[in-house]
């Protein structure tokens, strides 16, 4: 009896890590879960003096039946009452795994083609650094890798973070997370 207990743990363990080692997953090698940005993703402008450069991201295992991918990075703790958008991205090709640090730049064009970014809180069409007020304590930075079910979302010019937000959550198949921090 032992020794099937044993087996069957064995069998276990063996299942849940196979099943683990192909999730969806994001990484970065400028940006850590639960770890404080540094200033080179912090903003310029607004009183903010950073670099302004999107993190380098990664990710693998995109799940069965990703035609393309979408990028959103969002601040929730933004005293806005309705959080800040940093950054969307949308029509990423199911071919891309990464992108460089910086990529997010609206003045530069350093996405893959077809590629667009949605216009940010701070009204531009790119990646828009971390700005906290002075004193507001660490804000909590989400940037999600969406695996999406569609080639191409169809969204209108000028379409509004919410618009693309829930474009982005209708067609998601699965999606991974890193949780960065600022303040200032």
């Amino acid at each position: 009896m032992q020794l099937s207990k044993k087996l069957f743990f064995i069998l276990s363990m063996t299942a849940a890590l196979s099943a683990h080692a192909d999730t969806f997953t994001v990484s970065s090698s400028d940006i850590a879960h639960g770890e404080f940005m540094s200033k080179t993703h912090e903003f310029n402008g607004f009183g903010c003096t950073g670099d302004d450069l999107s993190p380098q991201l990664s990710w693998s295992n995109a799940p069965e039946g990703t035609k393309s991918f979408a990028i959103t990075a969002y601040d929730p703790d933004a005293p806005t009452g309705s959080g800040w958008w940093h950054w969307q991205v949308v029509n990423i090709p199911s071919s891309a795994t990464t992108l460089k640090t910086g990529a997010g730049s609206a003045k530069k064009n350093a996405m893959p083609k077809g590629t667009v970014q949605v216009e940010n809180d701070y009204g531009v069409a790119g990646f828009g650094g971390a700005c906290p007020p002075e004193g507001h304590g660490a804000h909590r930075y989400f940037f999600t890798v969406h695996a999406l079910s569609v080639e191409k979302l169809e969204l209108p010019e000028g379409a509004s973070g919410a618009l693309a937000g829930y474009m982005i959550n209708a067609n998601t198949i699965e999606s991974s997370t890193i949780q960065a921090l600022y303040k200032r």
